[in-house]
């Protein structure tokens, strides 16, 4: 046995491993495979792959001017009032209010997920959220009708209407409704997702860039403002180098090596720390050098300064009740695809389509999106680059509980994690994608009912880079086709019907039981008043499901000693 089995029997069997359900642990509905050192390791690489977060963040939401005041004089030709000193010097402030924000509402929530829902995923204000809320809600430098203030104030009510829907369990009940179809296709979808992000020069290693004709293109190539290609195709050393880091991660996860994700972002990236390379992150430019000067410091840490509890309620804007519905129904969508999808991708869903935790991780995302809007910051939801932690592993709260903390050093040391090139964390993306695709053979593609929303649900989600919109395509499309069969079939008193409907995969109603609709503590309560015993359906699940494999285990004997002896022996009864 070595130092660390020890390590990790010795945590399974306390108090600690018994409240997160580690392998061994006893607990009830612990986590299978789920390791003490394990989960430390696939924290360290969720946390790795989403660090860019701090930085791209807060860059995107500082272009909405925050607080900021313009004075420039009424010059109608400064757009971007970058000719009143006073507001820039308010900007570079914003700036790092906002890289401290991020980093202390990612470390906040990231704890809520793991300590309360027992899950590896984590949290931190959305990408696709960030740019609605500051290009379309605020405007560049608040060119829009509705100002910063105002709009954290519609992001706080939001929170509060999603802890309401999730303590009462219509988040739960919504996502229940959705066919497993498209729930399968929805984790192939999110697996596209982060392919395209990882192929992106943004968050990736550059390899896709625009193209007027053709939307998109191979790039890998010196890129102009607008982002195409001013150069040759794949002459760019930082998407070698990203290639590199992809070769490197794969054939480590080849050969099993532990931490093979992690390993491939830190050493793209400490490569890319050097100067005078042609691949660095730090280049001789005046950008690159107040990049090296910024990393240099190392440790620092600057308090929130204009950002903090900055809500305003005035919500006598008709667009500003258009920007709250389209938040809530962008987060209800998003946050409930990557969810599933993960615990998909973990292995602890049931197959009742619930998971274990799901009402404590809804909750922990509504309260997160809440104190979010009093640091400042646009809506947190659950991060799809958390997969990069469950390829490492990670299958309950303590690999949360890590990224939280490294968030929380990341405050005092975000001159090196706001330093993890895209190229670096781009492999590990593109990797964990082509291992969440792998879900697209479980999708009944006998039946086109089944079929074209579960492909509509994987093909929409890359193409316009959201989660949420590739979940109302499969949706949308599964109940106009499958809702004019079943109108066909009423109308005509069943002689009109599909002649493959028994390949068609059954639309369970499970969800409209009150014991699925209802919250756990709402089914104690009736049964508490009704004087019955309260059963956990999650329980039940389990039960039946261990029963079924030690079937499965008690057949497979039974087969082997009839091949070993050539004989006929009673079937047990069971």
């Amino acid at each position: 046995m070595t130092y660390f089995d020890r390590i990790n029997n010795s945590v399974a069997r306390s108090s600690v491993g018994r409240y997160f359900r580690l392998d061994g642990s006893g607990a009830r509905r612990e986590r299978a495979g789920s390791k003490f050192t394990t989960e430390i390791r696939a924290g360290i690489t969720t946390f790795v792959t989403m660090a860019y977060i701090i930085s791209v963040n807060s860059l995107i939401v500082s272009d909405s001017g925050g607080t900021c005041v313009c004075n420039n004089g009424g010059n109608s030709t400064d757009v971007g009032c970058f000719t009143d000193p006073a507001y820039v010097e308010c900007l570079a402030v914003l700036k790092l209010d906002l890289v401290t924000a991020t980093a202390a509402i990612a470390c906040f929530s990231t704890l809520l997920m793991g300590l309360f829902a027992n899950l590896p995923i984590g949290l931190a204000p959305g990408m696709g959220l960030n740019a609605y809320f500051t290009y379309t809600v605020v405007g560049f430098h608040g060119s829009k009708s509705i100002s910063y203030e105002t709009a954290l104030g519609a992001v706080f009510i939001e929170g509060i209407l999603f802890i309401l829907l999730s303590l009462f369990g219509v988040r739960q009940w919504l996502a229940r409704l959705i066919p497993q179809s498209i729930k399968i296709a929805t984790g192939a979808g999110i697996g596209l997702y982060l392919c395209f992000i990882g192929m992106q020069s943004s968050a990736g290693i550059g390899l896709i860039g625009s193209d007027p004709a053709t939307l998109v293109t191979l790039a890998g190539c010196v890129k102009d403002a607008s982002g195409a290609c001013i150069g040759r195709h794949m002459e760019s050393p930082t998407t070698w180098m990203g290639l590199f880091g992809f070769v490197l991660i794969s054939i480590c996860l080849l050969f099993r090596v532990k931490g093979a994700v992690l390993v491939g972002i830190l050493v793209i990236s400490i490569l890319s720390w050097i100067r005078g390379t042609s691949f660095t992150f730090f280049p001789y430019t005046p950008a690159g050098n107040a990049n090296f000067d910024y990393f240099k410091k190392v440790a620092t840490f600057h308090p929130i300064q204009t950002t903090m509890a900055k809500m305003d309620f005035s919500l006598n804007n008709s667009e500003i009740w258009i920007a709250l519905i389209t938040f809530l129904y962008v987060d209800i969508m998003d946050t409930t695809g990557t969810l599933y999808s993960m615990a998909k991708f973990g292995g602890y869903m049931y197959k009742n389509g619930d998971f274990d935790g799901s009402t404590a991780a809804f909750l922990c995302d509504a309260t997160s999106i809440t104190v979010g809007a009093v640091f400042g910051v646009p809506p947190v939801t659950a991060f799809i680059e958390s997969g990069a932690g469950i390829t490492e592993g990670g299958r309950t709260g303590i690999t949360s509980i890590t990224t939280a903390l490294l968030f929380f050093v990341s405050l005092f040391f975000s001159p090196i994690f706001a330093s993890f090139p895209p190229w670096a964390t781009g492999p590990a993306l593109i990797v964990v994608g082509s291992m969440m695709v792998k879900s697209v053979r479980s999708i009944n593609w006998d039946y086109v009912g089944d079929a074209i929303p579960a492909f509509l649900t994987i093909a929409v989600m890359p193409l316009t880079y959201s989660i949420a919109y590739g979940l109302i395509a499969g949706v949308g499309s599964y109940a106009a086709i499958n809702g004019s069969v079943y109108l066909l079939e009423l109308l005509s008193g069943g002689r009109i019907t599909p002649e493959d409907k028994d390949l068609r995969e059954p639309w369970i109603n499970e969800a409209f039981t009150w014991q699925n609709v209802l919250p756990g503590w709402m089914q104690q309560l009736i049964c508490k008043m009704r004087g019955t015993i309260y059963v956990d359906p999650l329980d039940v699940i389990e039960e039946e499901e261990r029963l079924e494999r030690e079937a499965a285990a008690a057949a497979e004997q039974h087969d082997a000693k009839i091949d070993m002896h050539g004989g006929i022996h009673e079937i047990p009864k069971y």
